[in-house]
């Protein structure tokens, strides 16, 4: 090998990794987030308890963009219940959703996944004890972030997404593989 090749396999194997970029969420990744939703307008009356909405996400990257970002697309599960004491009623709202986010890949930290998509979600509302029960369907939107301690495993915080106000704000686990 002469010097002139070996000063250019040098100069790569030192700039090279400078400028790549490791992303927190590629075309390939796949996450499970498993949390609970708290906040909304459910279950804050008195005389009532309420369990935090019980919830599990997943998302797989599908295409990267132009732009310095990754498209996904997933499903939604969450659960959340409130009874009244008081007249033995009780009332439950499961939420069933496809998701699509946009993962942000423009910041150089590895560990950091920042995102925001939107839902469409059928919810199942059911009442015992009180008249009611139904379902609907809906859009709604969310952003999120993701932190990974680890290669695979990381806590992730999201705003909204939790359909029809069920929960405002979900925080829990996320797991890459």
């Amino acid at each position: 090998m002469n010097k002139q090749t070996f000063t250019l396999l040098a100069i790569a194997f030192f700039i090279i990794p400078s400028v790549t970029k490791a992303q927190a969420f590629e075309a390939d990744s796949k996450v499970i987030n498993v949390g609970v939703g708290i906040g909304g307008n459910y279950g804050v009356w008195s005389g009532g308890s309420s369990m935090p909405q019980i919830n599990i996400s997943y998302e797989q990257g599908v295409w990267e963009t132009a732009g310095p970002g990754v498209i996904t697309l997933g499903g939604f599960v969450g659960h959340k219940s409130y009874k009244y004491k008081a007249a033995d009623w009780k009332w439950s709202w499961t939420t069933i959703g496809l998701r699509s986010a946009y993962h942000y890949n423009g910041i150089d930290n590895e560990k950091v996944d920042l995102y925001g998509g939107l839902m469409l979600g059928y919810f199942i509302y059911s009442a015992d004890g009180y008249t009611g029960g139904s379902g609907g369907m809906g859009l709604d939107g969310f952003l999120g972030a993701r932190y990974f301690f680890a290669p695979n495993v990381g806590a992730f915080v999201e705003l909204g997404g939790g359909m029809y106000n069920f929960s405002i704000l979900k925080l829990g686990a996320a797991f890459k593989f």
